[in-house]
């Protein structure tokens, strides 16, 4: 079975003692644009987004002092503005700590989330999770609940490390046709707290449904029919896809994003090892070949964090996750958990959607190197109206039970109709280019997520989960 996923698009990036957070506004989208088309080397997380906020658009990035200077030098003030949202090195002083020991006692004791909470308990859940806690986190789920069932994918890291999933449902025993919703996080190393988002959620679903009581994220609320419903549409997740990057990134606090494969490495430049796993599926690989050249969605340089690899699925942990649809059949939602941008996207992602030319699709030889650019009208990406109906009302209902719990990509059906279709999405938690997130924005972002997780699957489940 073929699986076409795009995640998100990031240029390169480097790691420099002193990298800033900034955030870049203009009144006209179309000049933010081109700053990420004539600055590819900026950071701009998993994907460039330009964003509208208020009277302005605005882009967020990651610069080193460089960078930073050098578009002081080179912007326009009348046009682009460009504040500076925090000195990251400085601010890391200031983070949640990583978690030294494991907490769950190798499965003798199962995680319990902030939604199940009394307002008088303690919402402290300790540093962020290691790659080990992850582990005994669900052996601890699955030794508390009947209806959890671990699993490991069939492929190890480079490092030697196992890749590890669940399922679980309101049957005590998952079955493999009856699981709709297909969870990821922990591709890119250092966006912490991704897995901690994704396991406390799970822990809040099971253990609501075991006390018969409801949820509660902060303003927004969840019966306990709702937890009931969202149990029932069955859900598969992998919490942590990339451990040899996370435990790397953990162990250094240098912002690593790649996997650790050293395949392409060259020997003295560390920067070269590993490969961004984001990059790294069938969807529009070969880059260079399917958009325009102006626009840079990947890198074929191994010292850049956008190195998409030797080809498609070349990794170990891109083809865990591809092997999830073969073992679950009838997938129909899928959501892939990152930060840190507070952003929520959707198919297709290669560029700007349209339902009226089916022969502007991906497959179509006679646009490649002509699209990318989502302000010109050569080509727009073709997806049925009814489709981009259900994927924008789901983008739209997660987003919006976010910002009220919050304080003030998919696989390409219209080639091969005997494919399951599959929704899927980018979840953007945080605050922008903040990856290291302080312990109260860890807590807050548990919370977010969470209610976000809690509407995809009602949502899910509300638009359809066969069909």
């Amino acid at each position: 079975m073929k699986l076409y996923i795009l995640l998100g698009l990031l240029p390169a990036c480097s790691i420099a003692l002193d990298v800033f957070s900034v955030s870049l506004a203009a009144k006209e989208a179309s000049h933010l644009y081109e700053i990420v088309s004539r600055h590819a080397d900026l950071d701009y997380g998993c994907r460039a987004v330009v964003l509208r906020s208020e009277n302005e658009h605005k882009l967020h990035a990651v610069v080193n002092s460089e960078q930073y200077g050098r578009l002081k030098r080179t912007l326009d003030p009348g046009t682009i503005r460009i504040d500076m949202l925090s000195n990251l090195p400085k601010r890391q002083t200031e983070t949640a700590p990583i978690d030294k020991g494991d907490r769950f006692q190798g499965g003798k004791i199962a995680p319990r989330g902030l939604g199940v909470r009394k307002p008088t308990e303690s919402f402290d859940l300790g540093g962020i999770l290691n790659v080990q806690e992850v582990h005994s986190a669900l052996k601890g789920l699955e030794n508390e609940y009947k209806s959890f069932d671990t699993f490991t994918t069939p492929y190890k890291t480079y490092e030697g490390q196992s890749i590890y999933g669940a399922a679980v449902s309101m049957a005590e025993k998952c079955q493999k046709d009856k699981m709709h919703i297909y969870l990821t996080s922990g591709f890119h190393a250092r966006e912490r707290g991704g897995p901690d988002n994704l396991i406390y959620f799970i822990s809040d679903l099971l253990y609501a449904n075991e006390h018969r009581i409801g949820l509660t994220y902060r303003n927004v609320t969840y019966t306990n029919s709702q937890v009931k419903i969202a149990l029932g549409t069955g859900i598969v997740f992998i919490p942590m896809l990339n451990p040899d990057g996370v435990r790397y990134d953990q162990a250094n606090n240098n912002r690593w994003r790649k996997n650790r494969n050293p395949a392409s490495a060259i020997s003295g430049d560390p920067a070269t090892v590993g490969i961004d796993l984001n990059r790294n599926f069938d969807f529009l690989w070969n880059f260079t070949k399917h958009f325009d050249p102006s626009v840079e969605p990947a890198s074929t340089d191994p010292a850049s964090a956008a190195f998409y690899g030797t080809g498609p699925f070349s990794e170990p942990e891109t083809q865990n996750m591809k092997s999830v649809y073969d073992e679950y059949p009838n997938i129909r939602w899928y959501m892939d958990v990152h930060s840190a941008a507070g952003t929520r996207l959707y198919s297709w992602g290669d560029d700007i959607n349209q339902s009226v030319d089916k022969a502007q699709n991906l497959f179509n030889p006679e646009y490649d190197g002509k699209r990318g650019i989502v302000e010109d009208s050569l080509y727009k990406e073709y997806i049925d109206e009814q489709d981009w109906h259900n994927v924008a009302l789901q983008a739209n209902m997660t987003a919006n039970a976010m910002m009220a719990a919050s304080t003030p990509r998919s696989k390409l059906w219209h080639k091969d109709k005997k494919a399951n279709k599959v929704y899927g999405y980018t979840m953007e938690f945080g605050y922008p280019e903040n990856f290291y997130p302080t312990a109260e924005e860890f807590v807050q972002n548990i919370i977010d997520t969470n209610a976000g997780f809690m509407e995809f699957c009602l949502t899910a489940d509300e638009i359809g989960l066969t069909g």
